[in-house]
């Protein structure tokens, strides 16, 4: 029997072929079509000039999808679904059965959908506690990569808590290298007791296919957004309403700060949150709710997946040097201003 302290990656309960059997029910292929959206000039070039008929237009995409209830519910990636006039989902066992989408948060990547109509018995999947892993765990991708058809791949955690990769507004991404291909969108990435610790999302690569750097959203991020989307529809987050920064060498050169780490303050937006406290530009934050912060991007999340109208504790340092602790009651993120960066890696749909 193992010990309590066995590494999460060491396998307790069988091999890796166990494992596969134990979650491959638990993973669904998922195919949408959606209509092209033409613009008046298109339009009317093709009303005029030929071009086919409106068929040519269709666009038809696949990817793949987990499942978290035996009632249907199933966990993917919003683009997976987005834009999708129909979406179907093929279960173990052949059957094809129509979807909803119940709530997306293009955001962080994430969208649960309900399956119609009369379903067979499902199998959701074990979560499992993503803060756990460890680098050199053994982990199974499962999912339709290239649309060949539900598959299981295996690699280690090569890196965890990636973020300012570009690819979505929130990151928080495990890194695998564990073969993820297009199509592999929305499936598991699990643990060798098989958990779900990641949905997978995106790759790296310059050719599309598998280069060995694949990406996974958390499940302890993936967790909570999920239950919102089935409870609420959608995702609110938390809002400070300052432009920030993280505190770099160059930066600390270039401008006199109280502290040479942390996040800075570059601005504070006219009436927002933080505009109503005693926070300024060119105050450097080095904690919130007495954990420390020491990027920008750890801020940014920690903030965002605070429920809005919390009042949070910011350990502040500033520019002279003197330390406050500030309180900022959080608004909800404008819908315009959740577009915070270029996604710049290819997602693996």
């Amino acid at each position: 029997m193992a010990s309590a302290n066995t590494p999460s990656g060491i396998p307790t309960d069988g091999s890796a072929a166990d494992t596969a059997e134990k979650v491959f029910d638990s993973v669904v292929t998922i195919s949408t079509t959606s209509q092209m959206k033409l613009s008046p000039d298109e339009a009317f070039f093709r009303q005029q000039f030929g071009g086919g008929d409106m068929s040519d237009l269709t666009e038809h995409a696949a990817g793949s999808g987990v499942i978290v209830t035996s009632s249907g519910r199933i966990l993917t990636n919003a683009h997976v679904v987005q834009g999708a006039d129909d979406i179907k989902v093929m279960l173990p066992g052949g059957t094809e059965v129509d979807a909803k989408v119940v709530g997306k948060d293009s955001h962080a990547d994430l969208a649960v959908l309900q399956l119609q109509g009369k379903l067979p018995p499902l199998k959701p999947i074990a979560f499992g506690d993503s803060s756990n892993i460890r680098l050199g765990d053994i982990v199974l991708a499962v999912g339709n990569g290239l649309g060949v058809g539900k598959s299981v791949s295996m690699g280690i955690i090569s890196a965890k808590g990636l973020a300012n990769l570009g690819i979505e507004d929130f990151e928080d991404f495990i890194q695998t290298d564990a073969a993820i291909n297009p199509g592999n969108s929305g499936g598991a990435l699990v643990n060798l007791k098989g958990e779900l610790i990641g949905i997978n999302t995106a790759i790296a690569s310059p050719s599309r296919s598998s280069a060995g750097i694949g990406f996974a959203i958390p499940t302890n991020m993936a967790r909570p957004i999920m239950e919102a989307l089935i409870k609420d529809g959608k995702f609110t987050r938390g809002y400070l309403g300052v432009n920030i920064g993280t505190v770099t060498p160059a930066m600390l050169k270039e401008h006199k700060l109280g502290a040479s780490q942390g996040v800075v303050v570059g601005g504070i937006q006219p009436g927002g949150p933080a505009a109503r406290t005693g926070l300024q530009m060119g105050d450097v934050v080095v904690g919130i709710a007495g954990q420390v912060v020491k990027t920008d991007q750890e801020l940014r999340t920690t903030v965002a997946a605070t429920k809005p109208g919390t009042t949070i504790e910011l350990d502040v340092v500033h520019q002279d040097g003197s330390k406050a602790t500030v309180k900022v009651k959080l608004g909800e993120l404008p819908e315009s201003t959740q577009q915070l960066q270029q996604r710049g890696q290819r997602r693996s749909r």
